[in-house]
């Protein structure tokens, strides 16, 4: 008796090539490489001199950076590499040293406080302290070991809007 072969056997060592090749992503250019995906309408277009690769430079490595926050209130000020931070309990304030660090979209400064080690985040973006009529340029966040805390800062390039005194 003639043996007759299923037509499954041929079509099975064909299908998983297949399936494995639409499994795979297209390919990217090396220059997305790392980056999160997004969808094609949420990409923006790359014109030559894109600068979208390049460290924030909003505040330059020789201006003074200083910063507010309400609730509790605390605030200061960062030159060179050398942070003050201030309280209510401590007016005259506490400074640190610190490392800057320029991203795509803002700064970053990270040190050591008498209360643990902090990161401070310097984004760009219209800022509110919620007590006075200014406008501020910045918006600063604070990360401390026990909390986080929302703020905003100016510099004398790019000064706040509104009252002198809140």
């Amino acid at each position: 008796m003639a043996r007759m072969t299923s037509p499954l056997r041929f079509a099975l060592p064909l299908a998983a090539p297949l399936a494995l090749a639409a499994c795979q992503q297209p390919a990217r250019d090396d220059s997305a490489a790392g980056q999160p995906a997004e969808s094609a309408a949420n990409v923006p277009s790359s014109a030559p001199g894109d600068d979208s690769t390049r460290p924030y430079d909003g505040i330059a490595p020789t201006e003074t950076l200083q910063f507010t926050g309400t609730e509790p209130f605390w605030g200061g000020e960062v030159t060179g590499d050398s942070l003050t931070y201030s309280t209510p309990e401590n007016i005259d304030g506490e400074t640190v040293p610190v490392t800057r660090f320029a991203g795509r979209g803002g700064l970053s400064f990270t040190g050591t406080l008498a209360a643990g080690d902090f990161a401070m985040t310097v984004t760009p973006g219209e800022c509110s302290d919620g007590m006075s009529d200014r406008k501020y340029p910045f918006v600063v966040t604070l990360k401390l070991p026990a909390e986080t805390r929302n703020g905003c800062g100016y510099t004398d390039r790019r000064p706040f809007t509104g009252p002198a005194d809140p």
